[in-house]
């Protein structure tokens, strides 16, 4: 089933942030009221975490904590470079990715139960709530199951969602010991 289906099932008498970027126009009216405060708290907290976590208050951002400190991964001349481009572009497009899921589900039913068969790397936080996302599932051990070629695992600790700006170095050197397994071509 498409994946905003499976969410609706899992999560039918709690707030969900996927669910709730569904209908056009009221997240971007959330999150566009004040665009800069918007990204500090996303880059800040897990979207999951906050969904899963904090059931009150109507929308997304009353959900996420608004940081103090701010998180030393991300500048204040980073959020005000990101806050400008969205000022510019909206977040429709970004909520637009969230509201494919059927078109998805359509366009890769030809791939439904076929395993993936190309060298594949995985990477996350420890702390990203998107691995607790699905109750009772262990989404490593089901990349397992799907990946006919996982060769790399890596779980950073102490990292959240946002890994590739947490802990750029350890990324970069984790995606070159990857490539470094791979046979030349």
């Amino acid at each position: 089933m498409p994946s905003v289906q499976f969410f609706r099932n899992i999560y039918k008498d709690r707030f969900f942030y996927q669910l709730y970027f569904q209908e056009p126009g009221v997240a971007e009216a959330e999150l566009e009221a004040d665009v800069r405060t918007s990204l500090r708290k996303i880059y800040y907290g897990s979207l999951a975490k906050a969904s899963i976590e904090n059931p009150i208050g109507p929308g997304l951002l009353v959900r996420l904590v608004d940081p103090n400190p701010f998180p030393v991964w991300l500048t204040e001349a980073d959020l005000d470079y990101f806050a400008s481009q969205f000022r510019n572009s909206g977040f429709r497009g970004p909520l637009n990715r969230y509201r494919n899921s059927e078109r998805d589900f359509e366009q890769l039913a030809a791939f439904d139960g076929k395993p993936f068969t190309h060298p594949t790397a995985f990477m996350a936080g420890s702390l990203d709530q998107v691995l607790r996302m699905i109750p009772g599932v262990d989404m490593v051990e089901l990349m397992r199951k799907q990946c006919a070629d996982l060769r790399y695992v890596r779980l950073m600790e102490d990292a959240g969602h946002w890994l590739q700006q947490e802990r750029p170095a350890e990324v970069n050197a984790a995606l070159l010991e990857f490539l470094r397994g791979l046979p030349a071509t």
